[in-house]
């Protein structure tokens, strides 16, 4: 799956996840918030507003003077982390499949085993099997592998009728990916050097490039590197970004010294 670029104005929320999704740790004070969501023309009335529905679904735990990622958000952070960093073990040619042991299961629970398989990178083979290699650790999903253990049989194979680097391109669109990344690598070069100098007016647009780069992430499949197309993006796209992230940050820090 590909998130394509979201050109709608961000909401409240979306700016308030999306940046403390970015933060290590992810907590912040509620006045730098509330600027964040200034720099989208979003009033501070309006940001306060979110922060409270956000404690009361869950997603937000408000801490004296600020408020930090709790519940599913903080769930997706350490995913975003991992997917970031292509935490990956070597592969030794085995595959991990999931079987629906029952087909008679509500359009609920077959919409839950859907999303908790895009988590878990899996691809759907056919209806009822879903496939990936085997080269994942245990990652922080526990949630979505207790709905697969409830509606699926796991296994461990070998498959037998199609070679794996072609069985992987069937399985995933690589070449939408790549594309993507590649796209994202020059709207990052185009920003970078601004940040670097400092340059204030291209947060707005810095904000909107890094919440995309790291959906992007989130969408990589973290293939082994002999099951995707020569000259792959991946760690090009991720080491870009290091650098773009570093001076987005140095360059926010400063801004939000100016604001406090």
């Amino acid at each position: 799956m590909v998130q394509e670029r979201n050109d709608r104005p961000f909401t409240a929320r979306s700016v308030i996840a999306s940046t403390l999704l970015g933060m290590s740790p992810p907590r912040l004070p509620t006045l730098l918030l509330v600027r964040s969501g200034e720099l989208f023309g979003i009033t501070a009335g309006t940001t306060r507003v979110a922060l409270s529905r956000m404690v009361a679904s869950g997603e937000l735990e408000a801490d004296g003077t600020g408020y930090r990622l709790a519940g599913r958000l903080l769930d997706r952070q350490a995913r975003q982390g991992a997917s970031r960093s292509a935490e990956i073990r070597p592969w030794d040619g085995s595959w991990a499949m999931a079987v629906v042991a029952d087909g008679r299961r509500s359009a609920r629970e077959r919409s839950e085993l859907r999303a908790a398989m895009r988590l878990l990178h899996l691809a759907q083979a056919r209806e009822g099997v879903w496939l990936r290699p085997d080269n994942l650790g245990a990652g922080e999903s526990g949630e979505a592998e207790t709905v697969v253990a409830a509606q699926c049989r796991r296994f461990r194979v070998h498959p037998d009728d199609e070679e794996p680097r072609a069985l992987a391109g069937r399985l995933w669109d690589l070449g939408r990916w790549a594309k993507r990344a590649v796209h994202l690598r020059a709207e990052m070069d185009g920003l970078v050097g601004r940040l670097e100098t400092g340059d204030t007016d291209a947060l707005a647009p810095g904000f909107v490039t890094s919440a995309g780069v790291l959906r992007h992430f989130l969408a990589d499949p973290l293939l082994p590197s002999s099951l995707v197309p020569d000259q792959w993006p991946g760690g090009a796209l991720r080491a870009d970004y290091d650098r773009y992230d570093r001076a987005f940050k140095a360059t926010w820090r400063e801004w939000f010294r100016e604001q406090g």
